[in-house]
């Protein structure tokens, strides 16, 4: 009880923020939950695939994106408990002020009638000389014994009101102790998590086989992403193509950044610096900001956007003439297949990688890969 009031205490002398709108707080929380849901298909994924470096690696990074998607979420709803408590503080605020200028006006009231003696309010009716006079007299005394039985009657009702909100006040402190509570776990558990990821990634750092394996293993994958692209393509009616305003082979060299940040990994065979092992880029590593939004470069219609592998989260769009966009290590699909989008609009947000918040770009000939930086008008460093 003595920490509640402290923390009203604390609210009420602090400067209240602009609570955020409610709805966006819902829809904020509702993305969460779908990044949620994603990730838990993607570890029931992983389950059925063979063991293997690069799964055990993924196990472990998809612990720690469930854990700060919970802890987003944690967050989400504690910013939802105090934009309640906000609320009901800045409408305690208005009553009292309202309240404040009602009783002032009825103490003046009383004092005017005070000194006036009691019949002080209707002294001018000896000065009367018609008829026409008393009656308009009459509708001013009407008019003042209504306004003052309004007064009164506003102030029973903001004291009701006062009351009902003292009530929901304390209830939505108690909410908030709770989702402050919660978040600071949900916060706990993230940490445990990404300490896991840390020393896992420092066995594998350290360990020559298991290097060599986890870089077998993504050169495996980075195969298999050509395949599905190939069996996309051979699956696709003759007649299913997707036509844009502009050709995209004349955007060569004009396309925007899907997104700011830096530059990586660039395009092409990277051999690693202690092992030697050679792996193939077949587009861009972008280092960005995480949950950063990721815009289509062009007009395209979505041909497809769902989770694969490691990469993730992943959407491939069609810009019509056999050319095609890859995103890949977002946080979720939040466009759906056939889904037609114009340069610009969001198709996504940057995910997390076990290197940190990364987006992968390419840009295919219909298999064949292309330097997504010989494409862009201004290119990553």
């Amino acid at each position: 009880m003595k920490r509640r009031a402290l923390l009203l205490t604390a609210l009420l002398a602090a400067p209240h923020a602009i609570p955020e709108d409610p709805a966006s707080l819902r829809q904020r929380l509702s993305e969460i939950q779908g990044r949620l849901s994603q990730v838990d298909q993607r570890i029931q994924a992983l389950k059925k695939r063979r063991k293997g470096i690069l799964i055990d690696l993924q196990q472990v990074a998809l612990q720690v994106e469930r854990a700060r998607a919970q802890a987003d979420g944690a967050r989400i709803q504690r910013d939802q408990a105090q934009a309640e408590v906000n609320l009901l503080l800045a409408r305690k605020g208005q009553i009292y002020q309202e309240l404040s200028g009602l009783q002032g006006a009825l103490r003046r009231q009383a004092r005017w009638m005070q000194a006036t003696g009691p019949w002080g309010a209707f002294g001018f009716l000896a000065s009367l000389r018609s008829f026409e006079g008393y009656l308009e007299q009459e509708r001013y005394l009407t008019w003042w014994r209504n306004r003052e039985r309004g007064r009164l009657s506003r102030v029973q009702s903001l004291h009701s009101e006062l009351a009902q909100r003292e009530h929901a006040l304390q209830s939505a402190l108690a909410r908030l102790h709770q989702e402050e509570k919660a978040a600071a776990e949900q916060q706990v558990g993230l940490q445990h998590h990404e300490g896991r990821l840390q020393a896992f990634l420092g066995e594998v750092q350290q360990d020559e086989g298991k290097q060599k394996a986890l870089q077998a293993e993504l050169a495996e994958e980075a195969l298999q992403l050509d395949r599905k692209l190939d069996s996309l393509l051979r699956a696709r009616p003759k007649d299913d193509t997707f036509e844009a305003g502009t050709s995209f082979a004349a955007l060569r060299g004009e396309l925007p950044q899907p997104v700011q940040g830096s530059l990586a990994q660039g395009f092409g065979e990277h051999i690693h610096p202690t092992y030697r092992t050679k792996t193939f880029q077949s587009g861009l590593l972008i280092a960005a900001g995480g949950g950063q939004p990721v815009s289509a470069v062009a007009p395209g219609r979505v041909f497809f956007a769902e989770a694969f592998q490691s990469y993730g989260p992943t959407v491939i769009l069609d810009h019509g003439g056999g050319f095609f966009t890859l995103y890949t290590h977002l946080q979720s699909t939040p466009v759906r297949k056939g889904q037609v989008l114009q340069a610009g609009e969001t198709l996504g947000a940057v995910g997390d990688t076990p290197e940190g918040p990364r987006l992968g770009f390419q840009i295919r000939q219909q298999t064949t890969p292309q330097d997504p930086n010989k494409w862009l008008k201004l290119r990553y460093q």
